[in-house]
């Protein structure tokens, strides 16, 4: 496969290369791309989205914007088991802890960031050394109206806990399909927040994941109708 590094101009050019990607496993990829392959993903987590960013042209980096800001596109991989069940949660965006004033879901990054995802299924079996892996197939998803809602609750709701200085309280049981982790590689990294008393305190930044049994409803969703 030739490498593909220029940006797409369309939609449907970006999932005919994301689609061309299915099958494929990382080694002949990364060969291609002349990437190493790390041993395994523990200190390497971003790799499998870099080598594919790099076929599929994505510009945005890690800014707070979509991967494809000019066709409105977020990407993102998806582990899966062999029966296609989602092997861990999927990150969306770092979530604010301070100057919340006007913040709200309509101009979120939650927002704009699952407002139209790219998903590539990737094998994330750790029993299959990771060369040997592939890519599954690609499929476009926009948020229904019932899933936005449930989104935007849970959002909320999170938003609401971070403004009255409860951020340390909130646990990733929280949310029906989307939950607030710690993001950060340890406890040394933290940022500020809002304290209880509202002034500020210090914690370890947190982000957004969708859950398992969101993702999970995704993928039926779509594979059933086709």
């Amino acid at each position: 496969m030739t490498m593909a590094l220029s940006r797409p101009d369309t939609i449907d050019e970006l999932f005919e290369r994301a689609s061309a990607l299915a099958g494929q496993r990382f080694a002949d990829l990364a060969a291609n791309a002349r990437l190493p392959i790390p041993k395994d993903l523990r200190r390497d987590k971003g790799w499998v989205g870099m080598l594919l960013e790099h076929y599929l042209g994505a510009t945005a980096g890690s800014k707070p914007i979509q991967d494809f800001p000019e066709l409105g596109v977020e990407l993102k991989t998806l582990p899966v088991d062999a029966a296609g069940k989602p092997l861990e949660t999927t990150f969306v965006c770092v979530a604010p802890l301070t100057q919340l004033d006007g913040v709200n879901w309509n101009t979120s990054n939650v927002r704009n960031k699952l407002q139209c995802v790219l998903w590539l299924p990737i094998d994330g079996r750790r029993e299959i050394p990771l060369a040997d892996r592939v890519v599954g197939s690609a499929f476009i998803w926009q948020p229904s109206a019932e899933q936005q809602l449930v989104l935007q609750n849970d959002w909320e709701e999170h938003m609401d806990r971070i403004a009255l200085g409860q951020v340390e309280s909130i646990s990733a049981r929280q949310g029906t399909a989307l939950q607030i982790r710690p993001k950060a590689a340890d406890g040394s990294v933290v940022t500020d927040a809002i304290g209880p008393d509202g002034g500020l305190i210090k914690v370890r930044p947190r982000g957004f994941y969708l859950k398992k049994s969101f993702t999970e409803q995704i993928i039926q969703q779509v594979f059933n109708a086709i």
